[in-house]
């Protein structure tokens, strides 16, 4: 259910961001937004259960340099980073994970920032606590998936 819930995130500020992009008439924006589309959902056909480590490394910087790209080029873009914190956490080590949510987080919140001129306290406390929640709680759901997957003691 966390699963879907994370791709329900991840398609809905897609979607939100290509409406935004087209509505301002940005059609080089929308097709970078279409491809982001389909690069992610090329890589969750592709990436299996459990995922693949290597083909889903691949798969996750070119989700991530195409969302820096349009982070860039659009505001609503931004917005689309965190439920790739759930893929780090799922596809690379604690450590490179943990690594690479702080600079996704840190990413966004200073493409937020260029877009609204200017860095705000808001902007920054915001998507940092998200960014806490949503690791903590792709933490705690590994860990259950694991116990519940250990052979009961006695």
């Amino acid at each position: 259910m966390l699963r879907w819930s994370v791709h329900g995130a991840f398609w809905a500020s897609l979607v939100i961001a290509l409406a935004a992009v087209l509505g301002e008439g940005r059609s080089a924006e929308a097709a970078g937004g279409v491809l982001l589309g389909l690069l992610y959902g090329v890589g969750q056909v592709l990436q299996g259960s459990p995922p693949r480590p290597m083909p889903g490394r691949v798969w996750l910087g070119l989700v991530t340099g195409c969302w820096a790209v349009l982070a860039v080029a659009a505001a609503p873009f931004v917005w689309a980073a965190f439920p790739l914190v759930f893929a780090y956490l799922r596809l690379l080590p604690l450590w490179a994970a943990t690594f690479g949510v702080t600079v996704l987080t840190s990413a966004a919140i200073m493409a937020a920032g260029w877009h609204a001129g200017e860095l705000s306290a808001a902007l920054v406390v915001g998507p940092a606590m998200g960014t806490a929640v949503v690791t903590l709680l792709a933490l705690a759901y590994q860990e259950l998936c694991a116990e519940s997957a250990r052979p009961p003691a006695g």
